[in-house]
């Protein structure tokens, strides 16, 4: 049985939306589907503002735009996340300094952050890794003690949430992403979400290449100019088009995940009480989405061991991030913050099981029998 390790979700009406776009002869950002796409996230949320953006990684830029990070600046991020957490900051010549990640979560330890603060620390960037979110509200205190600005990197959390509310709705600032390897897509894709409103009139120049174009269409101004920074952070009419058909079918994609999530942590229980792994945790005041299921192997070399016996299974597992603080340009552009043993260990042995809405139970229980039949030959 092959057994891939993603396929993208689809759902019932991308297709008809596509053409409703196409009919409608405005196939640029701030159509009819890119504005649905918007109001669905400021009901869903409550945010001030949302812009569909054509990644997450340019939500997250257009975000350190409106944060103004520049040179000197320091920004504190995990080092265990993708790279364009950490490539904005640097981008504006902010220096990305790293923390160790809490081992029950993988996400930023709050104690480290707090450790980590600055004169010259300007923003806190918590990532919410496999879709379990950070502890928010005291990250929050901590941010408004320090009068620090939070932007979250939800790009996997979408549906996911902290205490009963969505976690989009926390920071300044969050990001999501709609690349086809997350729970709801659009191909490549993204959102930045406005919880702050002294973002939002400048957010409206910094999204449409820094000019007050947004003001010209509304009759405010009778032509329109450059204002300030900014770049093309407008998603197209098509991609938001299928973005609003997935969003609509939201709840249902991601009960399809959590079913396999929750198959996949009951059959790796027995392991988990042999010694074997170590199941993906999620504390009680998370509602997770099921964007990942991961388990972590004792060592590095089972894990590579276990990795290499899958491939031979025809299952694709897969590792994930190389620590941003050991890469080249984490240590070109970036400092450490702490010790960072936790973050080098386990992103050593963390391995990620087949996880996609169409992956069936059966597909799942032969995963979970080949996992076993890999610990019961030794």
């Amino acid at each position: 049985m092959k057994i891939p390790f993603n396929v993208p979700p689809q759902s019932r009406h991308e297709e008809q939306y596509i053409h409703e776009a196409i009919a409608l002869k405005k196939l640029s950002g701030e159509g009819a589907f890119n504005k649905k796409c918007s109001a669905w996230f400021k009901e869903y949320l409550g945010c001030a503002m949302a812009v569909i953006t054509p990644s997450c990684t340019s939500a997250l830029e257009m975000a350190m735009v409106l944060a103004d990070i520049g040179p000197g600046d320091e920004v504190i991020l995990p080092s265990f996340t993708f790279t364009s957490t950490a490539n904005v900051v640097a981008l504006y010549g902010a220096i990305p300094v790293f923390v160790d990640i809490d081992p029950r979560t993988m996400n930023i330890c709050i104690e480290n952050v707090a450790a980590a603060i600055t004169p010259k620390t300007k923003v806190i960037v918590p990532v919410y890794y496999a879709g379990v979110a950070c502890e928010m509200d005291k990250l929050m205190a901590l941010a408004e003690e320090h009068h620090l600005i939070v932007i979250a990197d939800a790009a996997q959390a979408i549906f996911a949430s902290y205490k009963g509310k969505p976690v989009g709705a926390f920071g300044h600032m969050a990001a999501y992403s709609f690349h086809e390897t997350k729970n709801i897509i659009c191909g490549e894709g993204g959102a930045l979400i406005i919880n702050d409103p002294r973002f939002v009139d400048r957010a409206e120049i910094v999204r449409d290449k820094g000019t007050n174009r947004q003001q010209f269409l509304n009759g405010q101004v009778d032509k329109y100019t450059w204002q300030d920074k900014g770049s093309s952070y407008l998603q197209s009419e098509l991609a938001a088009a299928f973005l609003f058909s997935q969003l609509e079918e939201g709840l249902e994609i991601t009960a399809r995940r959590m079913a396999r999530w929750n198959q996949y942590n009951q059959g790796f229980a027995q392991l988990e009480n042999a010694g074997k792994v170590t199941r993906m945790h999620v504390p009680a005041d998370c509602q997770m989405n099921a964007h990942i299921y991961y388990i972590l192997l004792n060592s590095a070399e089972e894990r590579a061991n276990l990795w290499s016996f899958l491939k031979t299974k025809e299952i694709q597992s897969t590792t994930h991030y190389v620590p941003l603080h050991s890469a080249p340009a984490g240590l070109r552009f970036g400092r450490v913050s702490g010790s960072m043993a936790v973050t080098d260990d386990l992103a050593n042995r963390l391995l990620r099981m087949p996880m996609f809405a169409d992956l069936t139970s059966d597909q799942v229980d032969f995963v979970l029998k080949e996992v076993q039949s890999f610990f019961d030959r030794k």
